[in-house]
C-alpha cells in the first residue's frame, strides 16, 4: 500500500527563497503559523462545501490549458482600483512599452535580452463557477522570435468569492487570486507595474499543513478508477541540523477506498473526515515503519488530480477539476487579506 523515503533536502528552502519580487518578503512573518503540540494539521473550518461547477466551455479550453502541468506561484490581491475589462489592450500596451524599458536599462530580463516581447491581457469568461463570479483575466508574455514561445503568464481569477465581490466599493474590482508561471525577471517587472497601476498589493499565499490536509482528502475524493499513481504526502522533521524529509506514498486506490470508507456526506467534507482520514494514514505508516508523523509537518501533496507545496506553489494536473482547485484557493486568498 504504501512506500517511504527519508531523504535530507534544501527544496523547502529554496522555495520560500525564491526570487519573484511581487511582495516584501519581510510580510511573511505575518502569516507564519504556530502548530499546537501534538496536533499536525492544527485548526480548520468545520466543512467545506464540494462545489457543482460546470463544464469548461469549449473555447475557453485552449487558454485554460496554459493553466495545466505547470508549476504555479499562488499570490493573494487586494481589490484593483479603477480597472475595466474594456482596457485589456492599452493594458496589453503599457505593459509592453514597461517591459522594454526596463530591457533596455540592462537591469532586469537578463536571460531574454536579445528576445522581442509581445504583451497580451485576454479575457477568460469560461474561468468561473456561478454568474456571480468575475470572469478571469489571463496575462501571456511571448518572445516572438523565439517560437513563438510563452516566457510567462498569470491569471487574475475569483471562483466562489461572490461574498467578497458583494462587499467591493465603487471602482474596485475582486480578484483575490493570482497564478503566475516564468521568469523571475519578469515577474519582479510585472508585479511592480500591476501594483501601482491598480494600487492593490500581492502576496505570497503559502499554504498550511492544515489546508494541505483537507486538499489530500478532497483531492482523493475526486479521484477515479481512470486515475491511476499514488497519493504522496511529504513531511518535513524538525530540529535537525540538516534538512530532512519523509515522502510517504499511498496507492491511489488504497487512498481512495480509504477516504470512501470515511467520507458519507453528500456536498461537503466535514474536518473530522479529513482528520480521520489523515490519522488513518498516519496510523498505518507507523505501524510499518515506527515513526509518528504527528511529530513532523506535512509541506506537500501530490495527488493524480493536483500537487500543492506550503511554499504557496500548485500544479493542476486534471482540467474537470480546475474550478473545484481554483475556488478552494480563491478562499484561502480572500481570507488572508480579510
Amino acid at each position: 500500500m504504501e512506500q517511504a523515503l527519508i531523504q535530507g533536502t534544501d527544496s523547502g528552502r529554496k522555495a520560500m527563497g525564491h526570487g519573484t519580487n511581487f511582495i516584501n518578503t519581510a510580510h511573511l512573518s505575518r502569516v507564519r503559523l504556530s502548530l499546537k503540540r501534538g496536533n499536525l494539521f492544527g485548526h480548520s473550518p468545520a466543512k467545506r462545501r464540494l462545489l457543482q461547477t460546470p463544464l469548461l466551455q469549449e473555447n475557453a479550453e485552449t487558454q485554460i490549458d496554459l493553466l495545466l502541468r505547470k508549476q504555479l506561484t499562488l499570490y493573494s490581491v487586494t481589490p484593483l482600483f479603477k480597472f475595466s475589462y474594456d482596457r485589456l489592450q492599452e493594458y496589453s500596451r503599457q505593459l509592453c512599452f514597461v517591459i522594454a524599458a526596463e530591457k533596455q536599462k540592462g537591469l532586469a530580463v537578463h536571460t531574454e535580452r536579445d528576445l522581442k516581447f509581445k504583451v497580451t491581457f485576454t479575457l477568460i469568461s469560461g474561468l468561473k463557477a456561478s454568474e456571480l463570479d468575475q470572469a478571469g483575466v489571463l496575462i501571456q508574455v511571448t518572445a516572438e522570435n523565439a517560437g513563438p514561445k510563452v516566457v510567462w503568464m498569470g491569471c487574475f481569477c475569483s471562483i466562489g468569492g461572490g461574498d467578497m465581490l458583494d462587499a467591493a466599493v465603487e471602482n474596485f474590482t475582486c480578484f483575490p487570486l493570482f497564478l503566475a508561471n516564468g521568469s523571475e525577471s519578469l515577474s519582479a517587472i510585472i508585479g511592480t507595474w500591476l501594483q501601482k497601476t491598480f494600487d492593490c498589493s500581492f502576496s505570497l499565499l503559502t499554504i498550511s499543513p492544515l489546508n494541505l490536509a483537507w486538499m489530500a482528502a478532497m483531492w482523493t475524493g475526486y479521484m477515479t478508477e481512470h486515475h491511476k499513481g499514488a497519493v504522496e504526502l511529504t513531511f518535513s522533521v524538525p530540529g535537525t541540523s540538516q534538512p530532512l524529509d519523509i515522502s510517504y506514498a499511498i496507492h491511489a486506490e488504497d487512498a481512495k477506498a480509504l477516504w470512501d470508507s470515511i467520507h458519507t456526506t453528500q456536498q461537503e467534507v466535514r474536518q473530522e473526515q479529513v482528520d480521520l482520514f489523515m490519522d488513518g494514514l498516519c496510523c498505518h505508516f507507523y505501524r510499518h515503519f515506527k515513526i509518528y508523523l504527528s511529530a513532523t509537518r506535512l509541506v506537500k501533496v501530490s495527488t493524480p488530480i493536483a500537487s500543492a507545496h506550503t511554499a504557496g506553489k500548485i500544479k493542476i494536473l486534471q482540467p474537470r477539476y480546475l474550478l473545484e482547485i481554483l475556488a478552494l484557493m480563491t478562499e484561502l486568498a480572500i481570507s488572508k487579506i480579510l
